[in-house]
């Protein structure tokens, strides 16, 4: 972990995919990438905190601290939210800012930080009818979204249908923030 890398903040949703996460920060730190992992409270039940906080060197966070506590994390240059649920990707196109996941996301976009996000969630939800105005919005303030809307898992598929998770795109899209920034 070199002090002069850019951060990255990963920010971990509740979906299978983020059981991967280990091995995808591996491949951004070999990129250059200092990574730190936010998660939302549903995040947290699908990673192994401690296994990424050993990869990182950073606590994995997933609340706000106390105003007279130091924040424990780097000031992030970019983030990527992996994946991003149905549920964070509409709060986030509304503003709310209820985790501290969705905070850091709001303020990166007022800051004007690159985000990339993967929109993961289950077929049936992708037909909500606020699903596809909230990708919209996001991308018309900026976000780069993955989404292949034809590889969406269907509900209750499990691992099999996280298997489609996008990973080399939201890594090509990481890769080029990066050289952006190099």
């Amino acid at each position: 972990m070199a002090e002069g890398e850019p951060v990255l903040y990963v920010i971990a949703c509740g979906g299978r995919p983020a059981a991967d996460l280990p091995a995808f920060v591996e491949r951004l730190q070999a990129d250059g990438w200092r990574v730190c992992v936010i998660a939302t409270p549903s995040g947290t039940k699908f990673i192994d905190a401690e296994r990424l906080s050993r990869l990182t060197g950073y606590p994995v966070r997933h609340d706000y601290k106390r105003p007279e506590e130091p924040d424990v994390l780097p000031p992030a240059d970019a983030m990527a939210v992996v994946p991003a649920t149905f549920n964070t990707t509409n709060k986030w196109a509304l503003g709310i800012s209820d985790t501290l996941a969705l905070g850091l996301l709001n303020e990166a976009l007022g800051l004007g930080l690159p985000i990339v996000a993967a929109p993961w969630p289950n077929h049936a939800l992708s037909k909500h009818p606020a699903f596809p105005g909230s990708v919209a919005r996001l991308k018309e303030w900026g976000v780069r979204m993955i989404l292949r809307w034809d590889r969406l898992p269907a509900p209750d598929s499990g691992p099999p249908g996280a298997a489609s998770f996008p990973w080399d795109d939201l890594h090509e899209a990481l890769r080029a923030i990066r050289s952006a920034s190099a």
